[in-house]
């Protein structure tokens, strides 16, 4: 009865595993976010932008605890690979914090507002849920490394160096 049992576990362990997704769908290439200028831009146009160019992509907000907790190592890897590009897009809750954030915090990069916040095509798509969150995308779009939460993390920095 015991092996029946982890056997059980074992199978239902595995049918739940999913590989992470290495496509964005269309749904959250269609999603739109707003420029520093206040123009309205779709998450592909910003990935477009970028074609070419390993992206480091940082979900946060200014009033997330952790997030300026870990903007002292996004700095950090921004001064040892300054070969990668690197957009934020922000959870604020209005685009005066975000911008007074920006500023305030010395954050360099490529930043984006994120109107519907956490209810939007692409916080649906990645699953988000939690902040600050990290993804990285290789020079042809595609998702090399799909979540992670910390910007020390292995992962991260492994998908980072290839």
């Amino acid at each position: 009865m015991k092996k029946i049992k982890l056997l059980v576990i074992v199978i239902l362990t595995f049918l739940s595993c999913k590989e992470p997704p290495t496509q964005f769908s269309e749904a959250a290439l269609g999603d739109q976010f707003v420029n520093l200028n206040g123009e309205l831009v779709t998450f592909g146009s910003i990935l477009q932008k970028h074609k070419g160019k390993t992206v480091l992509i940082t979900i946060w907000a200014t009033w997330c605890r952790d997030c300026r907790g870990e903007l002292p190592r996004v700095k950090a890897l921004q001064q040892e690979k300054t070969e990668i590009d690197y957009v934020f897009l922000s959870q604020d809750r209005s685009i005066e914090n975000w911008k007074r954030g920006i500023s305030q915090l010395g954050i360099e990069g490529d930043h984006y507002f994120m109107p519907l916040g956490w209810e939007s095509p692409f916080t649906d798509f990645i699953d988000m849920d939690w902040i600050t969150r990290y993804m990285v995308i290789d020079p042809e779009g595609n998702i090399k490394l799909f979540k992670a939460i910390k910007a020390n993390n292995i992962f991260l920095k492994e998908s980072l160096n290839n």
